[in-house]
């Protein structure tokens, strides 16, 4: 599944003039790797980026030349994560449930590889700041997942929607008949016309003398009071069928835009408009004196030419790289899609 399909209305889940900083020569810069992560279940991993912008946040894999033929998909007879979504999904639901918002629900977008009979978990997307959400409903901020989505497929183009998890209050591990009626209408889309749904709840019993998690039963992990329960819903089901859950060893993709979500949501509508109408547009999490920052990529025509833009919540900064020179520039403009075509119409006329 595209974009669109997190762009699109997931039933309970979605809701149809700065100061330029001197000229820096890259060796006075902090230096850092591309992120980029590349997943296939037959690939090897490369050598190590040599650009020295981006920060390497995750093993870099090349995907398969060749595209496998289209598969037959069977009912789903196993949803199989990554030892870090799982992770990602206990850490983020307790800080969550530690915050002011605390009992209101949230969630997650799940993107991963839909296999014939399994769904592989390797990629969570935040439900965001700028969800709507009270104790018995959370609509995502589908502008940002959007990007977000934009962001994490562009190293991989196999990886697609499988689902969502959000969470519930009280003790209701099973998904709800508002739930169900908000699912039935777009679940038909996901590969295989079938969805990985996961519940959320904190009404667990820890086990006293452990810290690990556990399963009590083939379709539930726990770990303290907090419970993960998964089922699946396929075309032409009246109902979820709990499905059995694994894990294996294996990063959450999307993991390093949690630290600049705030700042995907604030530019996302912006950044997806000039991915839009500009080709080969990249992104990456970098170092900024603010702390982790939104890295934008945009090659120029002349060789070893590249406009970057470095977005925190507070502003945009922008630099030109022509060979070993650094240049920091200033468009005037506080949209960055218009600043990026002011300074590439700009450069335009330099030649």
């Amino acid at each position: 599944m595209g974009d669109k399909g997190v762009e699109a209305h997931l039933g309970h889940v979605f809701p149809p003039r700065r100061d330029v900083p001197p000229v820096a020569r890259p060796r006075e810069e902090s230096p850092t790797v591309m992120f980029q992560a590349l997943v296939s279940t037959a690939s090897r991993l490369l050598n190590d980026l040599s650009r020295k912008w981006f920060r390497d946040r995750c093993p870099v894999l090349e995907a398969p030349a060749l595209t496998a033929p289209p598969r037959p998909y069977e009912p789903l007879e196993r949803v199989l994560l990554t030892d870090e979504v799982s992770r990602t999904l206990f850490e983020e639901y307790a800080a969550h449930r530690e915050s002011s918002d605390g009992e209101e629900e949230t969630g997650w977008v799940l993107l991963g590889l839909r296999e014939t009979n399994e769904a592989i978990v390797l990629a969570t997307l935040p439900a965001g700041a700028k969800r709507q959400a009270g104790v018995a409903h959370v609509l995502f901020n589908s502008s940002g997942q959007a990007l977000a989505s934009r962001i994490v497929r562009q190293w991989d183009r196999r990886l697609v929607m499988l689902g969502v998890f959000h969470t519930h209050p009280g003790s209701l591990r099973h998904t709800s008949d508002g739930d169900y009626q908000g699912d039935i209408q777009w679940f038909g889309q996901l590969r295989g016309r079938e969805g990985v749904f996961g519940i959320g709840t904190a009404d667990g019993t820890p086990v006293r003398g452990t810290v690990i998690a556990h399963q009590p039963s083939t379709h539930v992990q726990c770990l303290g009071e907090l419970c993960l329960s998964w089922y699946t819903l396929r075309d032409g089901d009246r109902n979820y069928r709990p499905v059995p859950v694994s894990l294996t060893i294996g990063p959450d993709l999307a993991r390093p835009l949690h630290s600049v979500w705030l700042t995907i949501e604030q530019y996302a509508e912006q950044l997806d408009r000039l991915c839009r109408q500009q080709a080969g547009v990249t992104f990456a999490v970098v170092d900024s004196p603010e702390g982790p920052a939104l890295g934008v990529e945009v090659k120029l025509a002349q060789p070893g030419e590249v406009l970057r833009v470095v977005l925190s919540r507070k502003e945009a900064r922008y630099y030109v790289l022509r060979g070993d020179d650094l240049l920091a520039v200033d468009p005037d403009e506080d949209r960055v899609d218009r600043g990026v075509y002011l300074l590439l119409a700009e450069l335009a006329g330099q030649c």
